[in-house]
């Protein structure tokens, strides 16, 4: 799995001019999931991203995570980051899990991230949907963590 994840003042998703979903303080969850995923690589995710310390404290040092900021986490499905772009111009996505693989993992670590911040501190987009994703990057911080199974 693959989790891009970037500091925000605040994010929201739109499917089909209705927005699903806003944040204010926390982080953008950009979600990759390819065909080797499971539930081992669901739980280190949902254990590190509330603890990852990116939020800075009184003396302006990365030491808080969002759970130490009471902020929240919105969640997208991002099949694009497992792009293959070694051979010519247009991606390949073979590296990407398909839906019924993928969703699954998806719920599961939405599921990990509310147990663990409360349900009212996640949101999500809609797994396999065209969707409009606005944000306001805050730093910019952006973090990759990539699981063991890669």
């Amino acid at each position: 799995m693959k989790a891009l994840i970037q500091r925000v003042s605040e994010a929201s998703v739109e499917v089909d001019g209705q927005r699903v979903a806003e944040i204010d303080q926390g982080l953008l969850v950009l979600l990759g999931i390819t065909h080797s995923d499971g539930m081992d690589d669901v739980a280190w995710l949902g254990r590190k991203i509330p603890a990852l310390r990116i939020f800075e404290d009184e003396a302006g040092l990365m030491n808080r995570s969002v759970q130490d900021i009471g902020g929240s986490v919105l969640v997208v499905s991002q099949f694009t980051l497992y792009a293959d772009t070694h051979k010519g111009n247009r991606p390949s996505f073979v590296a990407a899990a398909r839906p019924e693989h993928a969703e699954p993992l998806y719920e599961a670590l939405v599921r990990h991230l509310r147990d663990a911040l409360g349900a009212s501190r996640v949101g999500t987009g809609v797994f396999g949907a065209e969707m409009k994703v606005r944000l306001l990057n805050d730093g910019p911080v952006t973090v990759e963590l990539i699981t063991n199974s890669e």
